[in-house]
């Protein structure tokens, strides 16, 4: 095929279009080699030509985020807040985990976008609905995407994802030192960690129903 005809059958180049490459190549190379280059590179055209649709890299970034804002389900305006908040949550952690590189960007952009603002506006005005004050709306907020993006942190560090890598990495440890040595620690790798059907990921669960538990006794002393 041509030159002409390659063209053609290119995607017209967008800000749109250079913040989904560039979400792409941060999933498949990681956010430290994102430049401009390279993302013009992806699209195949000029570097000066990508500055005629973003500003400049930061440009690229706040639409990035913003895209990840869109990916996670908005609390519904009749939903229970605490189903609502469950949900979300639950939307966050599969967001992030598809996107390793989001963690770090998610409340740093200066200059949110309309998805970013939706988002924070909808999670804010359904706790405000279920009767929270605004302090403890501050503090809902706060314990939630704390917890969710820590959890997410270390889900995506732990040096094991399979239950052969996990088992590898209990075994290699365990014979650093003798059994005696760290004898709880044996335990809970033997007795827990190591059995069938473990996996980090179920402890999600757990600590956010320990926090909602928490929130709902704090709205009901008001």
């Amino acid at each position: 095929m041509s030159r002409s005809g390659k063209a053609r059958r290119r995607a017209p180049l967008s800000r749109e279009r250079a913040v989904e490459v560039a979400m792409g190549l941060a999933d498949a190379e990681g956010i430290e080699r994102l430049t401009m280059r390279r993302l013009a590179e992806a699209l195949g055209v000029e570097a000066m030509s990508l500055y005629h649709h973003a500003a400049n890299k930061d440009d690229i970034l706040d639409g990035m985020v913003d895209a990840i804002f869109g990916e996670i389900e908005l609390p519904p305006l009749t939903a229970d807040w605490k189903e609502a908040m469950r949900r979300r949550a639950h939307s966050a952690r599969a967001v992030l985990l598809r996107h390793p590189w989001a963690i770090r960007l998610m409340e740093s952009r200066a200059a949110p976008g309309p998805a970013n603002l939706e988002h924070h506006d909808a999670v804010l005005g359904c706790l405000r609905r279920a009767g929270f004050s605004l302090a403890l709306t501050g503090h809902a907020y706060s314990a939630l995407d704390s917890y969710t993006y820590g959890f997410v942190h270390t889900e995506l560090n732990l040096p094991f994802q399979t239950s052969e890598e996990t088992q590898q990495v209990a075994e290699g440890l365990m014979s650093r030192f003798p059994v005696d040595q760290y004898p709880h620690l044996i335990e809970f790798a033997t007795r827990h960690v190591l059995q069938p059907g473990y996996s980090y990921g179920n402890e999600f669960e757990f600590g956010l129903e320990l926090i909602l538990d928490g929130l709902e006794r704090a709205l009901a002393r008001g």
